[in-house]
């Protein structure tokens, strides 16, 4: 099983920002908001907002990616998988709802709006919000890399970013269906 290590993780996490910086203070300033603000108020309508801005976002970001290597893509998108699944876990599932692609979707959503976010989730899933989706970012590093090598990569880390696959994250919905 291989881990990121702590320099591919923090490589992820400046490229994205790197990425949203791009866009400026105001949509960067929401989703600083998102990661801090009162879990009971209702943000669909600021994570409506961002997901429209995603794309930019993620195009950016390929374009930061242009000139690096399979080994280096591998390594990114082993940090988006290790990412996906730790926060593949019931009390993420029960704010963000969804079918099994809706919470991939979801979790993609959580990953691509940064670290700041992520770890506010991570912490108090409550932080989530509900509908909010981020598909393009659960694969994108693999897509990158069979866009530039011609195909996608194995990440050697014995994960899986789909839903449902984290069995210390849904381990307590087991332990009550048991009882």
């Amino acid at each position: 099983m291989i881990l990121p290590t702590a320099a591919e993780e923090a490589r992820f996490w400046a490229l994205l920002e790197n990425a949203w910086a791009g866009l400026g203070p105001e949509p960067n300033g929401v989703r600083r908001a998102l990661a801090g603000r009162d879990v009971s108020a209702d943000a669909f309508e600021e994570a409506t907002e961002l997901e429209e801005h995603l794309d930019r976002v993620l195009a950016t970001l390929a374009d930061e990616c242009a000139g690096l290597s399979a080994e280096e893509l591998i390594a990114l998108d082993r940090v988006v998988e290790r990412k996906l699944h730790e926060i593949d876990r019931a009390d993420v599932h029960e704010v963000t709802e969804g079918s099994d692609d809706g919470f991939l979707y979801a979790r993609g959503f959580i990953v691509a709006m940064g670290r700041e976010f992520y770890e506010a989730v991570s912490r108090d899933p409550r932080v989530a919000i509900g509908d909010a989706e981020g598909e393009a970012m659960c694969y994108f590093f693999a897509r990158v890399h069979a866009d530039r090598f011609g195909d996608y990569p194995e990440t050697g880390s014995g994960i899986s970013r789909e839903s449902g696959t984290n069995r210390g994250g849904w381990a307590d919905l087991e332990v009550r269906s048991k009882a």
